[in-house]
């Protein structure tokens, strides 16, 4: 059983389980087939993945292009993470705009990214492990991804810009308005 919180954008959704607790500790259902396709979407995914950051590590804004666009289901099992969705579907009603959520070990909130948005992340906490599902393969000729810090989107990240740490290619991607890669929101990414 989930609950599930929608936010400003529609389609971009924050998942509570229903966590079962006593003097022994707890148990939830991370992932159930059957309440996201009746919750939130049909959705198949497809790869599962599992990255450990230490504090100030910023990971993002990344998508992948076309028909090899994912969707992310994504987690925190160790730590507290800010996590992020941008629009960057052109002729969305909310292009450019943000949600971001904490996700972290103790509230076990999940978030959904659809297609048609990029993806980043930061840790705030000494160190966190980060877990994701993907529902198409990973494509690494079809990145795409956006500056962390463009100012026209303003994301407010809760580190210290001087603190952020990035990965080389993390440090060299074209804002909102200089990406040529971006999704249309006239277009059914989810059509096979």
């Amino acid at each position: 059983m989930i609950n599930v919180i929608k936010t400003e954008i529609p389609g971009v959704v924050i998942i509570e389980p229903k966590i079962f607790g006593d003097e022994r500790g707890y148990f939830f259902e991370s992932w159930s087939q059957k309440d996201f396709d009746e919750q939130v979407r049909p959705i198949k995914f497809v790869q599962d993945n599992e990255s450990k950051s230490s504090y100030g590590v910023l990971r993002g804004l990344h998508f992948q292009k076309g028909k090899y666009a994912q969707s992310k289901l994504v987690r925190v099992v160790k730590g507290r993470v800010l996590d992020v969705a941008v629009d960057i579907r052109k002729n969305s009603p909310t292009f450019g705009k943000y949600v971001s959520v904490e996700l972290t070990e103790d509230n076990h909130r999940q978030f959904f990214i659809p297609r048609g948005f990029a993806h980043g992340f930061v840790v705030l906490s000494e160190t966190a492990v980060f877990q994701y599902k993907c529902d198409n393969l990973y494509a690494p000729q079809e990145e795409g991804a956006l500056a962390w810090d463009d100012p026209e989107i303003g994301i407010d990240w809760g580190v210290p810009a001087d603190k952020v740490i990035l990965s080389a290619k993390d440090k060299e991607h074209p804002t909102l308005k200089a990406s040529t890669e971006l999704f249309d929101y006239n277009i059914d990414y989810y059509a096979k």
